[in-house]
């Protein structure tokens, strides 16, 4: 039988308590029960083996599960993971150094490298971490800033002018080297300084946007590669638009052979591509078409010539083994400090929501610091050894994940793969065509081709999360990459400011019967309580909207309360002249005009004072004696709204209206204590634990100049509501 299907009533018998009440019943404590600084200062200096122990295991989360690691349950589903996602590794590293502008051999490194520091200091069990299309190029970016083609140019043969590629790939590693360090430098320091909550101003349709943006980027680098092509160079603001546009201008120097590798290449790859994704669930494994594919390139383009015969351009030379550690050079930090930011911002935010999606779906945590913290280790280690900036990737941690994937060691095991091809294989991809990696980039970047759907998705939910994504898409295509986030985040956060500076005001009314109180221009049934305005804002009240709060409230309330005390003034004013008119004149008949002239007066007055009272066809019979101020979103007072608060409680008691606050979080009652806003005349008892309580202590009073009907209506609703 399902509890849920019969209606249940609640019925509670108490008596209407205000705030001093409350804390008379419930025992409100004064202090906080909490250490104080110094007993946790003296607790974070004890020293026992439990303690050390937690903290080792805090610094290399590898030491909390390894030890435990069940060979028989996770072995083989780690081992198979492992081996599938190294052999994506592969092709994916060759092919997004060419993003990076470094020579493919560097994206092994980056693929072995890294993945290593990971196992260590990562908490996530089945993200990849490696190369990555976004970040790569973004790292390409940097490297084209600082060592452009034009700053190698020397004499070929014919007195032709030519780029020294040898001398161009070197300083450019030094660079990447540099960026990858300082990238990681900038993750520790957030991580070690508990700074992982910063990827909570990246929304999602920001972050959506952003990726989606940086794949068009990807798609604009990679058509020289298969269009055969050598366009200019541009950077700064539209540069995409520039070598579009150049592009176009190049296309009747088109290479076929090349574009003919491109495509064959990339019809290959999607075609296969989709077969795994339809096949998925009767696959033991994906088909590793990459691989395949790169295999099938290098010996086509051996055995049939393509670099000599037709011109086809191809890796080239790949040496064997690992390169020894060497210091990555501080002399560009200065440079580019801005960009490489940006690339760790963007680096952790990809990586910690892949990270979260898999720990919600398997049911483990990830701990966001101790991520930033790993991911910083993976890049500032991987400085040293030439790697570019890693972070995971989707499409990898899909395949990690599907494969049987239970723990890091498949990541180990993959790394192991890159190892093997680095020391023993690598130097057989020399004759692979740059087009077959650029066709691999592209077919890798459907995911993020699909993120515009988004768009009609947004129109259908909400319009501003929309503006944020096609603002963020525009910004990131049209300006670099770094100037792009920056220009999205801002403009994110105003779109924030921006809806905090029109939340939606709205009168409550209760629904009888209960004791709820709700929107009137959203529940029919809702009816406002003669005398009594109950007033709330959507969002929470703050400097930024606090005067906006006050002319809502007295637009709502249908008090012009400025005008009323100016007219109040000049009627006393009036008053005391008449006083005096009167007192002066002895005769009878000029007591009398001066008598009527002042009824006269009186009378303008009062309907200039109904007016006051009044927006539209009211007037004083249904005017407004108590406001209730419903404060349940409001959750800190700055000293902006505290003053806004006074002012409006002495400007309505100036106009005999009361006001009250109801739904007031026990932290921000001692924010008003604190910010010494009760006084004699505005006391504690003034605020009330809900609306409830605050409308039955209304209507408990007497309302100044209400007719006959309608006390008769407070009565009735009186004795229905208690």
């Amino acid at each position: 039988m399902n509890i849920y299907s019969e209606p249940v009533e609640l019925c509670v018998e108490r008596s209407v308590l205000d705030e001093l009440k409350l804390e008379e019943l419930a025992l409100r404590q004064t202090s906080s029960q909490g250490p104080s600084l110094r007993e946790r200062l003296r607790a974070s200096m004890r020293c026992s083996v439990r303690r050390m122990k937690k903290c080792i295991q805090a610094l290399f989360p590898v030491l909390s599960w390894l030890p435990f690691y069940s060979v028989r349950q996770n072995a083989l589903g780690d081992l198979i993971s492992g081996v599938s996602v190294g052999i994506l590794h592969l092709p994916q590293g060759m092919a997004y150094a060419l993003l990076a502008t470094v020579p493919p051999v560097f994206g092994l490194y980056t693929s072995f490298y890294p993945v290593l520091v990971y196992f260590i200091f990562g908490t996530s069990r089945h993200i990849s971490v490696g190369s990555f299309a976004v970040v790569s190029i973004m790292t390409g970016g940097i490297t084209e800033k600082l060592a452009p083609d034009d700053h190698f140019l020397t004499s070929g043969v014919n007195g032709t002018v030519v780029v020294d590629t040898d001398a161009r790939d070197q300083y450019r590693i030094f660079v990447v080297a540099a960026v990858t360090f300082l990238c990681g430098l900038f993750q520790i320091v957030l991580g070690l300084v508990r700074f992982g909550f910063v990827v909570t101003y990246l929304s999602e349709p920001l972050v959506r946007a952003y990726t989606t943006a940086a794949a068009m980027h990807v798609v604009i680098s990679q058509l020289k590669y298969v269009f055969g092509l050598n366009p200019k160079r541009f950077r700064g603001p539209l540069a995409q638009i520039y070598i579009l546009v150049d592009l176009c201008a190049l296309l009747p120097e088109l290479h076929i052979p090349t574009l003919v590798v491109s495509v064959v290449s990339l019809a290959v790859l999607v075609g296969v591509k989709e077969v795994n994704f339809v096949y998925r669930k009767k696959l033991p494994v994906p088909i590793p078409i990459e691989l395949l594919v790169i295999i099938s390139g290098t010996l086509v383009s051996h055995y049939f010539h393509l670099n000599a015969t037709h011109a086809v351009e191809v890796v080239g030379e790949i040496p064997t083994g690992l390169v020894p550690p060497c210091v990555p050079s501080v002399s560009f930090f200065s440079e580019i400090v801005g960009e490489v930011f940006a690339i760790a911002v963007v680096g952790y935010a990809i990586n910690i929501s892949l990270g979260k999606t898999f720990a919600l779906k398997h049911g483990y945590t990830v701990d966001s610091n101790q991520e930033l913290v790993a991911l910083g280790l993976s890049n500032a280690i991987g400085g040293f050894f030439q790697c570019y900036p890693v972070t995971s990737s989707l499409s990898r941690s899909l395949v990690q994940e599907s494969t049987g994937g239970k723990t890091q060691v498949a990541g180990l095991a993959s790394s192991v793969i890159v190892l093997i091809t680095v020391l023993k294989l690598g130097a057989l991809f020399g004759d692979l065509p740059k087009a077959v990696l650029s066709a691999i980039v592209f077919a890798n970047l459907k995911g993020m081709f699909k993120q515009y759907g988004d768009i009609p998705a947004l129109w259908k939910s909400n319009k501003v999360d929309l503006m944020v994504w096609v603002v963020t898409f525009l910004c990131t295509l049209l300006l670099n990459l770094d100037l792009g986030l920056a220009a999205s985040i801002a403009f994110s956060l105003l779109t924030v400011i921006f809806r905090t500076q029109l939340p939606k005001y709205s009168v409550l009314g209760w629904v009888p019967g209960t004791e709820l109180y709700v929107e009137t221009d959203s529940y029919e049934k809702a009816k406002e309580i003669p005398g009594i305005t109950i007033f709330r804002s959507s969002f929470m009240l703050y400097y930024a909207n606090a005067k906006l709060y006050k002319e809502a409230l007295q637009e709502k309330s249908g008090i012009n309360v400025s005008k009323l005390i100016m007219l109040k003034k000049k009627r006393a004013t009036k008053d005391k002249r008449e006083e005096k008119l009167q007192n002066s004149v002895a005769s009878v008949s000029g007591n009398g005009t001066a008598g009527r002239n002042g009824a006269a007066q009186f009378s303008v007055d009062q309907t200039e004072l109904d007016n006051a009272y009044s927006t539209g066809n009211e007037s004083l019979k249904s005017r407004t004696h108590f406001i209730i101020l419903d404060f349940s979103t409001v959750s800190f007072i700055d000293t902006v709204t505290l003053k806004t608060l006074k002012n409006i409680f002495q400007d309505f008691a100036e106009v005999d209206v009361s006001v009250y606050i109801a739904g007031c979080q026990v932290h921000v009652v001692q924010q008003l204590e604190r910010g010494g806003f009760f006084s004699v005349s505005l006391p504690k008892s003034c605020l009330f634990p809900s609306i409830h309580d605050a409308v039955l202590h209304c209507l408990r009073l007497p309302m100044r100049n209400l007719p006959h009907y309608q006390c008769a209506l407070v009565s009735f609703t009186l004795s229905t509501i208690t």
